[in-house]
């Protein structure tokens, strides 16, 4: 059975009351308390607002990123921000086809969401272009020392794949702890996630919740070559 919340109430059902996919169904605008629990939403078009909370979860330690010599030496063609284009890279989230999917959970009323949770300096973006013109990025939420990462999309080759490592170098800068990579997928494994159980992820996110880091995000001048 699915848990069930009171529509007058923002407390949320513990994570391990989830069923075996992980499923929890809420109001979207509980996204930051959902985070901040190990929740994160996930739905197809035409369906009930669901969020999830799975078993295994993919995290990313910082020091675990493998970044091959093919990469480093494909990131010096880009150049990087951070925040500058955030609701064009989620749009471009939603609209860019994926191989083995048929369509995207980021709707109109997704984007809105993550839109205002942008606006309030929870949710960042990092950008890749070449030229001045947008063709690659990622964004997500963060919550005290974890960035969540959501989507990414990719126009040109390794252009996603070099704002997540653009990302790494500025969130070990900055003293984040990992990045939560939600569902287990091979590609992000093939770049250094692991899959771990939904309690030691809980803990782990527990322990790195407690603080807020104060710090601005901005690229800084060497990350372009």
């Amino acid at each position: 059975m699915i848990p069930q919340l009171n529509k007058f109430s923002l407390d949320f059902p513990h994570p391990n009351s989830a069923n075996k996919d992980g499923i929890v169904d809420l109001n979207p605008s509980r996204l930051m308390r959902a985070y901040r629990q190990g929740i994160f939403p996930w739905y197809s078009h035409g369906d009930p607002i669901l969020w999830w909370s799975p078993n295994p979860r993919l995290i990313m330690d910082l020091d675990d990123f493998k970044l091959s010599k093919s990469l480093k030496k494909s990131m010096k063609k880009f150049t990087y921000k951070f925040d500058n284009a955030f609701e064009e890279v989620i749009r471009k989230c939603a609209q860019t086809p994926r191989k083995d999917q048929l369509g995207t959970w980021i709707n109109d009323d997704v984007i809105e969401a993550y839109t205002q949770l942008y606006y309030m300096g929870e949710a960042h973006s990092v950008e890749t272009y070449v030229d001045e013109k947008l063709v690659g990025g990622l964004y997500g939420v963060v919550v005290g020392k974890v960035f969540c990462g959501e989507s990414m999309f990719s126009h040109v080759s390794d252009a996603s794949k070099a704002a997540y490592a653009i990302l790494l170098q500025h969130l070990k800068d900055w003293g984040y702890d990992f990045i939560d990579c939600q569902v287990p997928t091979n590609h992000l494994k093939s770049l250094g996630a692991k899959e771990v159980s939904r309690d030691y992820f809980l803990q782990r996110l527990q322990h790195s919740n407690m603080d807020k880091i104060e710090h601005n995000w901005q690229i800084k001048p060497t990350s372009n070559t």
